[in-house]
């Protein structure tokens, strides 16, 4: 029947999520005695399962009408055993449907908690003495179930309701009744809030180490891609150039060797800096090695910065873009002559990276903005979260043009700027 197989699939949800309560408990455990040998912070206690289960325990306040109806002292007991049943599932129903919103906000459940009232009222007038406790027993699914804006008037209204009850059979004795209905209600509530808020930060927070990791793992697959690319290709470039100097000019060729040693050490050097998230190249530094592998590949390089010093992070970003453009350059454009131009515009700084190359299709990148391979996506992506942008495409008189701005972040005063070519460094 359908009835069965719902009441099946719920009973399998309890017991998993029993389960993963144990599992977290166990794995609490083995934290807090690791943490006591060690003498660390001890783990946030992951508290009690998110289910009913908590609250059947408070069942037990109905034993003393239990023991009556079993000693006989209950009139009309058929009655009372059938109140007593009603009111137990009634219970059970509603405390376990109070641990998710969507069915703790369902008709039915406010259906279920109303017809409950309704039998501890009648049962409470009929039978009165410990019948009475039935209504903290109201209170506390009351408090399971409504949260939020209606809690106050409800747990009033409530304890009203009981205090009225109550005082046909117990006159003043009433007071302790309306009492623990009232502080069962919202205390119920205010423990099941501050529980429910609590497992939502701790989801929160293992989502935030998760979106970490991930971050993390994609900086570090950026970083070795524009180290391992620029260095190889400038090893490649020199290797190239070593080859043809070789048999002409063996001193030429000795030199292109040592500055492919120096380049292989330093990027050793690089890669450990990468891993660890310390490394800030300077973008001067960029410039002079972009003079040089441009010189070794028999491309003619045309540098020019000037305007103000620029922040320490905006010299590593623009550090990047000039070491990809760069390796591009080298690697794709079949070109003569490589211009690399660093200005201010406005409030920005402004770097350009053209050449008479072949253009856009000796990239294989894509003509639109901003887009390209995956070394000009992660720059796209790293100057976007600095406030900054990335073009990439065809250059209005042939050849590949790359530009990119960025805010400088903090700048040093009007007096230390410089307008100078870079002079190459490198011949081959």
């Amino acid at each position: 029947m359908l009835w069965m197989r719902k009441a099946a699939c719920q009973m399998g949800e309890w017991r998993a999520e029993r389960a993963r309560w144990r599992a977290d408990m166990d794995r609490y455990k083995a934290a807090r005695r690791a943490a006591r040998k060690s003498g660390e912070q001890m783990p946030p206690d992951p508290g009690p399962p998110p289910t009913g289960f908590a609250l059947l325990p408070w069942l037990l306040m109905g034993m003393g009408s239990f023991s009556n109806l079993l000693q006989g002292r209950t009139p009309l007991p058929w009655i009372g055993a059938l109140g007593l049943l009603t009111f137990n599932s009634l219970y059970i129903y509603v405390t376990f449907r109070a641990f998710v919103k969507e069915t703790r906000d369902a008709r039915s459940t406010r259906v279920a908690l109303v017809v409950m009232g309704a039998v501890t009222c009648v049962l409470a007038i009929v039978y009165g003495g410990s019948w009475l406790y039935f209504f903290p027993l109201l209170g506390l699914a009351t408090g399971a179930v409504m949260r939020g804006p209606w809690l106050g008037r409800t747990g009033l209204s409530l304890t009203a309701l009981a205090a009225a009850v109550s005082a046909v059979q117990e006159g003043w004795d009433a007071l302790n009744v309306a009492y623990g209905t009232f502080l069962s209600t919202m205390v119920t509530a205010a423990i099941l809030s501050l529980a429910e808020a609590v497992r939502e930060l701790r989801a929160a927070r293992e989502a935030l180490a998760h979106r970490a990791v991930e971050e993390e793992r994609l900086r570090f697959s950026r970083d070795l891609h524009d180290l391992l690319g620029h260095t190889l290709s400038v090893i490649v470039v020199k290797s190239e150039a070593a080859r043809r100097l070789a048999p002409r000019d063996m001193d030429a060729a000795l030199h292109q060797i040592t500055d492919i040693e120096s380049v292989g050490r330093q990027a050793l050097t690089e890669i450990r800096e990468a891993v660890t998230g310390y490394r800030q190249g300077g973008l001067a530094t960029e410039l002079d090695r972009a003079d040089s592998v441009l010189t070794a590949a028999d491309i003619t390089p045309v540098i020019h910065r000037s305007g103000p010093p620029l922040s320490s992070p905006a010299e590593a970003l623009l550090g990047w873009v000039v070491r990809e453009a760069v390796t591009n350059v080298v690697r794709h454009s079949g070109a003569t002559r490589c211009e690399i131009t660093v200005a201010s515009v406005g409030e920005r700084v402004r770097l350009s990276v053209a050449d008479n190359g072949k253009g856009v299709k000796a990239l294989s990148v894509s003509t639109r903005p901003g887009v390209g391979g995956t070394g000009l996506k992660g720059l796209t992506e790293r100057l976007a979260a600095a406030d900054g942008s990335l073009e990439a495409g065809p250059a209005p008189g042939g050849g590949f043009l790359l530009t990119a701005e960025l805010p400088p972040s903090s700048q040093e005063s009007p007096s230390s700027q410089f307008n100078a070519p870079v002079s190459p460094t490198l011949t081959p």
